[in-house]
């Protein structure tokens, strides 16, 4: 019987760790549901990226107050979660405090976990007082309501009950080692315990096995609640503690504004500029007709557009500083990228429930999620790309989407319409004739 605990700890371990296996296997397959692209070249540079932007949070500090915060849970959750090796080899071989052989290194780590674990409790607090009481503006724009403004309060209240059961079993444990008159080698003095100890008070007037109960509990609760929050997370906006690695990796490093030529279009353009080209020669061997211009649906996108609709945290900071979105008008760059991911799990339920393969649903992108209204809002300034803090790109789909409508359906609006056509026939977008631009010298 005295395996028992081992044995239901592995199972609630394999299980955990299996089904996170499993939702992760499903994230890649809904990924490679995008067209192929190419994003190895200049390999130091993405490698710098990945390490100042995702690791150093570089993009993040723009914003001190929020970007301090966010470094205090990201170091804190990073850290503290070391210990979570300690936890399961505790739980599987059903010791305490393993590592504690490691002496004044274990005292260290043990004390600056608690630490951290108490400036994380401090920013996450923050975090639910900004988004809470004060209602910062981002935070409550027309897309965030419902699921969206739930999960941001869900993780907070996840990260809240974590530190607090971390410090709580540190309390416990610490009073425990320093109960008098009791003798168990189970809890033998070991770690330094900076927050806890002033926990430790709350557990004077109980009985041994009463303080073991809370330790036990709050023990168990923690490494069940890291399970949990693990499964939690592909279920989440907080994918991107998992995504923003490989994200800031494969961005997009050309010169922001410098739009992707089409390649099918582009050869056209110089078949028709070539004087000695023949215009009724047939295609080439190997030259086929592109499926489609531009995209109306996620499968149209490419993969890293795909992985970046995953990535996105819905921390709005694209949307506040987009000038369409601060005119009133409908565009959010975050609603985008949203509307990206919830196709995509759309797309890829129903792909899982036709055993591997995609079933026409009447419904696309265009339309159905994302608006020609919130489209065509956009200016290209490229803000909402600048302020992402993990280089997610919003405008690359926006600009995809366009030209579909204007490539595929000739949906663009009257006014892009017109400087068109102004530019087909006068070389230029206003529409008049060549040869009276200088008329304006003889007034």
């Amino acid at each position: 019987m005295q395996f028992v605990p081992n044995i239901i700890f592995a199972i609630i371990l394999i299980a955990g760790i299996g089904y996170f296996a499993k939702n992760v296997k499903q994230l890649i397959r809904n990924i490679k549901l995008g067209k192929p692209i190419d994003r190895t070249d200049n390999k130091g540079e993405r490698w710098s990226n990945m390490a100042k932007i995702a690791l150093g949070q570089q993009k993040m500090v723009v914003r001190p107050i929020a970007g301090f915060l966010h470094i205090l849970v990201y170091v804190g959750f990073v850290i503290i979660n070391i210990e979570v090796l300690e936890i399961i080899i505790d739980g599987l071989l059903g010791t305490h405090r393993i590592f504690s052989f490691l002496g004044g290194i274990y005292n260290f780590l043990i004390g600056s976990f608690e630490i951290l674990a108490f400036l994380v409790l401090f920013a996450v607090i923050v975090f639910w007082i900004r988004r809470n009481i004060i209602k910062l503006q981002r935070f409550w724009k027309p897309e965030m309501k419902g699921w969206p403004k739930n999960d941001g309060n869900f993780i907070l209240y996840f990260e809240m009950v974590l530190m607090i059961l971390f410090l709580t079993m540190n309390g416990a444990d610490y009073a425990l080692q320093h109960m008098q008159g009791v003798t168990d080698s189970h809890y033998i003095t070991a770690g330094a315990f900076p927050i806890s100890q002033f926990i430790a008070p709350i557990f004077d007037s109980m009985q041994f096995h009463t303080i073991e109960i809370v330790e036990r509990s709050a023990w168990w609760l923690h490494i069940i609640g890291i399970l949990i929050f693990l499964n939690y997370l592909y279920f989440s906006k907080h994918l991107h503690i998992l995504l923003a690695f490989p994200n800031t990796w494969f961005a997009n490093l050309k010169p922001k504004g410098q739009f992707s030529n089409n390649e099918v279009v582009t050869k056209e353009v110089k078949l028709m500029m070539d004087p000695n080209a023949d215009p009724f020669a047939s295609p080439a061997e190997g030259d086929t007709a592109p499926e489609k211009f531009g995209a109306s649906d996620v499968q149209d996108l490419n993969w890293v557009q795909l992985m970046n609709a995953y990535t996105c945290t819905e921390c709005g900071r694209c949307t506040s500083e987009c000038p369409a979105n601060q005119t009133g008008k409908k565009l959010s760059p975050r609603k985008i990228m949203m509307d990206t991911r919830d196709r995509l799990e759309e797309v890829g339920k129903n792909i899982t429930a036709n055993n591997g393969s995609f079933k026409e649903d009447g419904k696309q992108l265009l339309d159905d999620y994302i608006t020609r209204e919130e489209l065509w809002a956009c200016t290209t300034c490229n803000a909402c790309v600048q302020a992402c803090p993990v280089n997610i790109d919003p405008l690359s789909i926006i600009i995809e989407m366009r030209r579909y409508l204007v490539m595929e359906q000739s949906a663009a609006p009257n006014e892009l319409n017109n400087m068109m056509t102004n530019m087909e026939n006068n070389g230029a977008p206003w529409p008049y004739n060549q040869m009276d631009r200088l008329n304006w010298k003889n007034e």
